[in-house]
């Protein structure tokens, strides 16, 4: 299904968004392969963002730290896209040290963060890396460690307990990689979390239910993953009411303006429970934010936050997200297999 909607969804995308502007193209690094593909665009563009080659980082103040979550949304998007492969297989190397790892998702002892460890199991898997020995973690047992009776996944942390809808989905498609797969309890407590309405709210236990896009897009793969094909559905029907016009969904409640990480993540869910028609729709909307040839050369490939144009404090998540929604590759089935290395440049 994923192939078929991506060739789709790149066939009306050359028909429809331009390939060539005005602007004279400066000449691409020899090794780097030429593409006219949206995502393998996208995809190449964010591996040249790795800071040091392996990583990505977040700025504040001026001021660039690390970003392991970050780093794990960029090989997700290498993996969906089949490029990269290289850049993926260093920033995993750079997510397995132990340093990075502890600060990521604690360290097992009084700080340990369910939503951490379970992406960051999911990104080892993807990588097909061993993650009962990543960076020196038992993954799957550290976060099935976190499993409270209810079937949620908490935090254990001085700080506070900050376990969402995002840290319980990701567990959820983690731990159904594994042989034992995830607990009953764990998919049940996510669906006893949504809303009337079929959304479902990023923070547990909220009052009024309110649903959120992002937080359901996750939650409705996870759910399918666990084979909760209803509260799966209902939860897709919702995304579906908040696709706008033009393809795109934004954050919250989705009455805002629509936004490629929103967009991308909800056009996942949407090519993941074989909703073709709102999958292409979300996949054209980031086509067309895609930055082409009448662009910058640094920017050509990059997929902005919004229609505002980039700016570097959000493209490369709004990219890394993106290419999610044109590719249309569940969580439930990304892979890394078949990856080739280098990162594509859009041919103009």
């Amino acid at each position: 299904m994923a192939s078929r909607f991506a060739a789709l969804l790149t066939a009306v995308t050359l028909a429809l968004v331009p390939l060539a502007g005005t602007a004279s193209a400066a000449p691409a690094a020899p090794a780097a392969p030429r593409t006219l593909l949206p995502d393998d665009a996208a995809a190449g563009w964010l591996a040249r963002q790795l800071v040091d080659g392996d990583h990505l980082e977040t700025s504040f103040g001026g001021v660039g730290y690390p970003d392991q979550g970050l780093t794990i949304d960029a090989v997700f998007a290498f993996a969906a896209a089949k490029v990269a492969d290289d850049a993926a297989a260093r920033a995993t190397a750079w997510l397995a040290r132990p340093e990075n790892v502890t600060a990521y998702i604690g360290d097992g002892g009084d700080e340990a963060y369910s939503g951490a460890t379970a992406k960051l199991l999911l990104a080892a898997q993807v990588r097909r890396a061993d993650p009962r020995s990543f960076g020196g973690v038992d993954l799957p047992a550290r976060l099935r460690s976190l499993l409270t009776p209810s079937g949620r996944f908490t935090d254990r942390s001085a700080f506070g307990d900050f376990s969402n809808a995002f840290g319980q989905s990701y567990a959820i498609l983690a731990l159904n990689r594994t042989a034992a797969k995830a607990p009953a309890s764990a998919s049940a407590y996510l669906a006893g979390q949504q809303c009337a309405d079929g959304g479902v709210p990023i923070t547990f236990e909220l009052t009024p239910c309110v649903g959120d896009v992002d937080a359901t897009a996750l939650a409705v793969q996870a759910l399918r993953s666990a084979g909760r094909g209803t509260a799966a559905h209902r939860g897709v029907a919702w995304l579906a009411s908040k696709q706008q016009p033009g393809g795109g969904l934004a954050a919250g409640d989705g009455t805002g303006t629509p936004n490629a990480n929103s967009t991308g993540v909800a056009g996942q869910a949407f090519a993941d429970a074989r909703r073709v028609l709102p999958a292409l729709k979300a996949g054209l909307y980031l086509a067309k934010l895609q930055v082409r040839c009448a662009g910058a050369v640094a920017d050509r490939g990059a997929i902005p936050f919004d229609a505002t144009g980039a700016d570097p404090a959000t493209t490369a998540r709004a990219t890394a997200q993106g290419v999610l929604g044109l590719t249309g590759v569940g969580l439930s089935r990304l892979t890394a297999a078949g990856s080739r290395p280098g990162a594509p440049v859009l041919a103009c």
